[in-house]
């Protein structure tokens, strides 16, 4: 390994290895030095993690559909995982409250069973798409898309937590399409509890109190635990009375019941857990590098996130992704690498072995208050009202991923607002593209001092009449391609020489190729010259695999080099005067 280190650096060059791509970050914090002082940071903050995640990883399971202990399993085995092959520095993983509406949905299909399949098989496919360096495709989501679905499913998870935030009592079972939901909540309400809305109010107001003015206290935690002690005389669900309790130790690790058939029934589960996972975990990795300015390994990360899927499904958990506000509650605690997030499950589990039996007093209107907070806070409203204000193609896409979210799907949501962003982004840049003449003065006018590659002014080149010379400037792809090629065919037919200067293009794709190649053609039938100029190494090899080469066209750095050459082309195909007698 060293010696092709040696090699590469020698060569001068610095593409990374694949080994280099999947080193967990663990290893290279290890690699770093680690001692007794970074260990504490560690601790600290995965003491305030813990505190944080153990409320919230028993309201998003109950929220999705699933016993409270399944959010801790996933949690404990998740997290570890996430921290210990992941390849973000302070990526913390669990339960994710925007797994909370495809699970639900899951579970109501497909049963407890199906849910913990479709979870492996998503870690399976999340660790092949790591392999496959697909995470660097995944970060280009469109920022509207995100923003819409994150809100979207911040109103499904809201709506989610209604019945439990009044008490009410449901004659049938709950709709899952917010419609039908909020009709029948409306029905139930005569059933209300005042005591469940009291709880429920208490808890977020002190999580919202102590926000504001004693933001480094857990305040999530001493909500519930306040919330249990005002509950002990009200007539309010817990989970001791719906759930039973929970569970004082982890499950053996067992396989899902498998087959064909039921693999199959489950695959568009999984594809979805894939995506959002994917896309969840990686959003969360670069908010972390913005809040500390390291970088992660994208491919790596989905990798470790496959394996905590699968770890979590094999102890009964749920879906794993990295978790934004957990993260970021990582990095403000001081965390100084992976091993927070290791502790933090190690936390958790000892949470879980001591304080089981209290639990069951935790009455479910404070989870709901809980899970109303946080919905409240995944609404990016500055981000929401910036992007309505700032296009009109930038808030279709947003309000119609928005929209589709919660009244269609999440995977209906995502798969249409990107292909709108995409859309977007192509109009954009075919109309970035021009196709323009060159002015009179040959080069930008620079101070006499800084000369560079200012010439003389030429009046012969410009008034030269058998000369002809076109800017291109912008992306010369698909988009693009008919503009720049009805454009390219009209100019070169009373011309001898037709330069294209291609200075200022950033990239040109394989349709612009092709229209280049079909312009090269048409020049060479009417015997005009065609020079390219300033085209790229990497632009040239394409252009050349498409056969846009000699003697089609002639390649020059500069348009004053294929000026030179092109008259002296002239100079030679005319025929020598005759001597005079």
């Amino acid at each position: 390994m060293k010696q092709r280190r040696r090699s590469r650096q020698r060569s001068g060059s610095t593409e990374p290895t694949f080994r280099d791509l999947f080193t967990p970050k663990l290893v290279t914090v290890l690699r770093e030095g680690y001692g007794f002082s970074q260990f504490k940071a560690d601790a600290i903050a995965g003491l305030t993690v813990a505190i944080v995640a153990l409320p919230l990883s028993m309201a998003i399971a109950i929220a999705s559909g699933v016993d409270p202990e399944k959010g801790l399993f996933t949690a404990i085995v998740g997290g570890f995982l996430v921290s210990m092959f992941g390849g973000s520095r302070f990526q913390i993983g669990g339960p994710a409250g925007a797994f909370i509406v495809l699970v639900a949905a899951t579970v109501d299909r497909q049963g407890v069973d199906g849910l913990i399949l479709a979870t492996m098989m998503s870690g399976v496919m999340l660790a092949a798409a790591g392999w496959l360096r697909l995470g660097t495709y995944i970060k280009f989501i469109p920022y509207p898309v995100t923003v819409g679905f994150t809100a979207g499913i911040a109103v499904i998870i809201f709506a989610s937590q209604l019945t439990d935030l009044f008490g009410l009592s449901l004659a049938e079972k709950e709709p899952g399409d917010l419609i039908p939901k909020l009709m029948a909540l409306f029905k139930a309400t005569p059933t209300v509890n005042a005591g469940a809305v009291a709880i429920a109010a208490l808890t977020i107001g002190v999580i919202v109190g102590l926000k504001r003015w004693r933001p480094s206290w857990p305040g999530m935690l001493i909500a519930v635990a306040l919330a249990s002690l005002a509950a002990s005389g009200l007539d309010v669900e817990t989970i001791g009375t719906r759930f039973g309790g929970i569970p004082s130790m982890l499950p053996s690790p067992t396989l899902p019941a498998m087959s064909a058939e039921k693999m199959l029934a489950v695959l568009p589960d999984a594809v979805a857990f894939t995506l959002l996972g994917a896309i969840e975990s990686l959003l969360s990795a670069v908010v972390a590098d913005g809040m500390t300015g390291r970088r992660h390994r994208s491919n790596c990360e989905l990798v470790a996130q496959g394996a905590a899927n699968i770890g979590s499904a094999l102890f009964g958990g749920i879906c794993v992704t990295g978790t934004i506000a957990r993260t970021a509650t990582n990095v403000r605690a001081g965390a100084h690498g992976p091993v927070s997030g290791m502790l933090h499950a190690v936390f958790l589990l000892a949470f879980m072995l001591l304080a089981a039996p209290l639990a069951s007093y935790i009455p479910l209107a404070a989870l709901a208050g809980v899970l109303a907070v946080v919905a409240w806070n995944m609404i990016e409203r500055p981000a929401f009202r910036a992007l309505i204000r700032s296009s009109r193609g930038d808030a279709a896409v947003l309000l119609i991923t928005f929209g589709l979210v919660i009244f269609r799907d999440l995977t209906t949501g995502i798969v249409v607002g990107f292909a709108l962003g995409a859309l977007l982004f192509i109009d954009r840049m075919a109309k970035s593209v021009e196709v323009k003449a060159e002015a009179s003065l040959l080069a930008e006018d620079l101070a006499d001092a800084a000369n560079g590659e200012r010439e003389a002014y030429d009046a012969a080149a410009v008034t030269d009449p058998d000369i002809v010379v076109y800017r291109i400037s912008g992306a010369f792809f698909f988009g693009a391609a008919s503009t720049v090629g009805t454009v390219l065919d009209r100019i070169a037919d009373q011309r001898k020489t037709f330069i294209l200067d291609c200075s200022s293009i950033p990239l040109v794709d394989s349709t612009g190729a092709n229209v280049l190649e079909g312009v090269a053609h048409k020049a060479a039938k009417q015997g005009v010259l065609f020079y390219i100029a300033g085209a790229s190494p990497q632009m040239r090899k394409l252009l050349t695999a498409h056969g846009v080469k000699p003697p089609l066209v002639h390649y020059r750095a500069t348009v004053a080099s294929a000026k030179s050459h092109a008259r002296a082309q002239v100079r030679q195909s005319r025929p020598e005067p005759e001597p005079v007698a």
